[in-house]
């Protein structure tokens, strides 16, 4: 098992890899990732919130450019234990304006140290990745 690790270094590595933007906690909190998590405990110790048996969801947007093009979520399932936090699985999924799932990646049991960078997480479901694995085309007839 991995090392658990507390608010401050967790949210410290995944803002090192680049998960720098917003996220929500639970389906709400929105805030920089530190400023999320602990508003939610804040209101957890308060008995506004109870914490769940399993794991906190972490959510954010890697990729938006609008509500008319297509994005890239990433979904976070957190364990919480004592006040230390360790990522259990990642899900990456691209989505059309119309909110279709186009492409999904899941990452499960991955430590910390091997969570991919943001804008990996983005090629990932990134339609230029398959662009480039498509075989050129070859001229047959010369005409």
């Amino acid at each position: 098992m991995e090392k658990l690790h507390d608010l401050e270094t967790f949210a410290k590595i995944l803002i090192d890899k680049g998960y720098n933007g917003y996220f929500q906690t639970q389906g709400a909190y929105p805030g920089r990732l530190k400023d999320s998590m602990s508003e939610y405990l804040e209101n957890c110790q308060r008995g506004l919130e109870s914490l769940p048996k399993g794991e906190l969801l972490l959510t954010t947007y890697l990729q938006w450019t609008g509500e008319d093009k297509p994005r890239v979520q990433c979904c976070m399932w957190v364990q919480h234990h004592n006040g230390k936090f360790d990522l259990q699985k990642v899900e990456i999924t691209k989505k059309d304006q119309f909110g279709q799932l186009l492409r999904q990646s899941e990452l499960t049991n991955l430590p910390m140290a091997a969570v991919p960078h943001a804008k990996e997480a983005v090629a990932m479901v990134s339609d230029e990745v398959r662009a480039n694995k498509v075989a050129p085309r070859i001229k047959r007839f010369g005409l």
